[in-house]
């Protein structure tokens, strides 16, 4: 049952801010509210301390996808259907875009937004490994101070953030890739909509003359949190892209992901299918390089 609650519907991100400041222990922002309304319903420990919600949804600082010629800024309280509607999101950074129509349902894209999907840090969350292989960054804002910072760096530990109690997410910055990269997401559920992902995959590579000149790697689900694979990409690049070495590099992720996870019950199946789908992740751009 969920706990007798306050809200507040601030008109900008100074209201809100300073609303923030005078109800640190027990506030939690919501925008689409797909994770904090049924967190309290459900008792989770997460929001237990909760009395007071702070509806960001309508500040103009958090809303509007802006193009420029380096990056897209996408603002925190932008939805999923947002996304997907948004052609240039579709052109340049077809991943996200991708990614965003596997989320739930109709419904749910309507109302859950991209910073939501990563400030609870859960290890399904579909956009974080797009967001990791895009290099996207995360701007913070609190009454004194504004930051700004990888999203890799931003994710610390299951369920927990860099975020501070007097922050707020604004908005998501991801630099638009050239056009020599090309790759792919995968996401594996229990069914094949309105599931919570079992395992999700994201990949960019750039290739010259055959050869991989960048890699960029990263799970979700199968790991404890969306996780970018530094060493692989670098032991992947210079590489020739041929069936022998792609087996390789296949394997390997599977060792990596042990290494970050130690044995669950679930690696049995869980590795295997990463391997398999990695690895035809990555034959999928062999066939369209030769």
């Amino acid at each position: 049952m969920m706990p007798p609650l306050g809200i507040l519907f601030p008109k900008d991100l100074n209201e809100a801010l300073n609303a923030l400041a005078l109800n640190q222990e027990n506030v939690h922002i919501i925008a689409g509210g797909t994770d904090v309304i049924p967190g309290l319903n459900q008792e989770s420990n997460r929001f237990k301390n909760t009395r007071l919600l702070i509806d960001i949804n309508k500040m103009p600082e958090v809303k509007g996808i802006n193009v420029g010629t380096e990056k897209i800024s996408i603002g925190a309280a932008e939805t999923f259907s947002d996304i997907l509607q948004n052609e240039v999101v579709q052109k340049k950074l077809p991943l996200l875009w991708k990614s965003a129509g596997t989320i739930g349902s109709v419904q749910i894209r309507n109302r859950a937004t991209l910073a939501g999907n990563f400030v609870n840090n859960a290890p399904c969350a579909d956009s974080v490994p797009v967001l990791l292989v895009y290099n996207a960054t995360v701007e913070i804002e609190s009454l004194s101070s504004k930051r700004e910072i990888f999203l890799n760096d931003f994710l610390s530990a299951p369920y927990k953030t860099k975020l501070n109690k007097d922050e707020i997410v604004t908005r998501i910055n991801i630099p638009i890739p050239s056009k020599k990269f090309t790759g792919d997401f995968y996401k594996l559920g229990r069914r094949r909509a309105v599931a919570i992902s079992r395992i999700t995959l994201a990949m960019l590579i750039s290739l010259n003359d055959n050869m991989i000149d960048e890699i960029r790697i990263a799970s979700g689900a199968v790991t404890p949190i969306g996780t970018r694979f530094f060493d692989l990409e670098k032991f992947a690049k210079g590489k020739k892209i041929e069936d022998q070495f792609l087996k390789e590099l296949s394997k390997m992720l599977g060792e990596q992901i042990i290494q970050v996870t130690g044995l669950r019950w679930s690696s049995e199946y869980k590795l295997p299918v990463v391997q398999q789908m990695f690895y035809q992740l990555l034959k999928g751009i062999e066939r369209g390089s030769l």
